[in-house]
Order: structure tokens, then C-alpha cells, then sequence
């Protein structure tokens, strides 16, 4: 059997990362179709009283989030190729939590090079012409979930969830497993949420 994820995800978010690494190493073991969608935590964020650095890290987190958008649109099949790539650099090359308008933009024209899109598809980070299809995928997410949430959103099947959070990655059955353990309790309609206090950061 075939199970359909759609995955919305924000390219600056390190938990998010993580839970599509796990996602990735489910791809190895279980029959599963995995839907890319960028959803965004400074759409999500926007006009809300934060602190200063917390805000000055939403300005940055537009451009990832204006090219997903755009990559989305015109080259859907490259939005999973886009964010691996960016993420990588982000997360797994240590160059995350900056702050500022087009603190991405090297790394964004590297990741476009690097999955052979066009470099100029950069500009749109400092744009605003993908801002509306940017608020439109974070709508869908938010319509799927409740408006409660942070990134990533998953969905499985007809139920969509915030997370799972997690700050390690599962490999190969392990990883297959938990997945099960999500779908099933997604089959059933009167779940909403598991939660507790998280005791580490994402350890990449």
C-alpha cells in the first residue's frame, strides 16, 4: 500500500529539517508518495508583538520561503530537490539562524545552482511577487491543521498534524516503524495531540 504525505515545511526551521530527515529515511523503507509544499513562520508570524531577534529572524526567513513558493509554481517537481539542498546548507552545514533581510541569498542561489534551476530565481527572496502564492500554500497547511500550529505540518491521508517533533533522526526500520505508529494514529478521527517538554535542540 502506497501512503500519501504532504509535507509543509519552512526551510529555516531546524525542527522541521529534522522531521524530513526522517521522512527522507521512510522514503527507504515504506511505499509512500511525498507531497513538498513551503508553508512560512514569518507568514505565520507576521504582525504578531515578538521580540526583536526573534523578528529580525522572520525578515531573513522570507527569501527561503518567497523561492519555495516560486519553485512551487513554475518547477513543482524541484521543490523537494530545492529543499534538501538549502536545508543542508542551513542545517546540516551550520549556516542557520540568521537574521536580517536577504541573510540567505548566497545560499539560496547555491542550492538553486546545485539542483540546476535557474540562479536568477534568487531574486524573488527580496521580492514580494511570490507573496501571495508563499500565503497561499501557509493557508493550505493552516486550513488542513488549525491555526495552533508551527512547522512542519505533515499530513497522512486525510488528517494533517503539527510535527512530529523530533531532534534525532530514525534510520531504516526504526524509522518505517514510527511512521506506522503516525498513520494509525491518524486513522483514527478522535486523536488530536501527544505533547511534553522538549529536553534538547535538534542534534544534527
Amino acid at each position: 500500500m502506497t501512503h500519501t504525505v504532504t509535507f509543509w515545511f519552512d526551510s529555516v526551521c531546524p525542527f522541521c529539517w529534522q522531521t524530513s530527515r526522517w521522512i527522507k529515511e521512510v522514503e527507504k523503507v515504506r511505499e509512500i508518495q511525498v507531497e513538498w509544499v513551503p508553508m512560512s513562520l514569518a507568514v505565520l508570524n507576521d504582525g504578531r508583538d515578538l521580540p526583536a531577534d526573534y523578528l529580525a529572524g522572520m525578515e531573513a526567513a522570507w527569501g527561503p520561503a518567497r523561492v519555495a513558493a516560486a519553485i512551487k509554481q513554475d518547477y513543482p517537481e524541484k521543490v523537494g530537490e530545492y529543499y534538501d539542498a538549502l536545508g543542508t546548507k542551513i542545517h546540516t552545514e551550520g549556516n542557520g539562524a540568521k537574521t536580517g533581510h536577504g541573510a540567505y541569498g548566497e545560499l539560496i542561489s547555491a542550492a538553486l545552482d546545485e539542483i540546476g534551476l535557474p540562479v536568477s530565481l534568487a531574486e524573488v527572496a527580496e521580492s514580494t511577487e511570490a507573496d501571495d502564492a508563499l500565503r497561499g500554500y501557509h493557508a493550505s497547511a493552516i486550513e488542513a491543521v488549525g491555526d495552533d500550529v508551527g512547522t512542519p505540518v505533515i499530513k497522512l491521508g486525510d488528517t494533517a498534524f503539527f510535527g512530529p517533533v523530533i531532534t534525532r533522526v530514525p534510520e531504516g526500520e526504526e524509522a518505517g516503524e514510527l511512521f506506522d505508529a503516525a498513520v494509525r494514529l491518524a486513522a483514527y478521527p478522535y486523536f488530536f495531540e501527544l505533547k511534553r517538554s522538549r529536553t534538547e535542540a535538534p542534534q544534527v
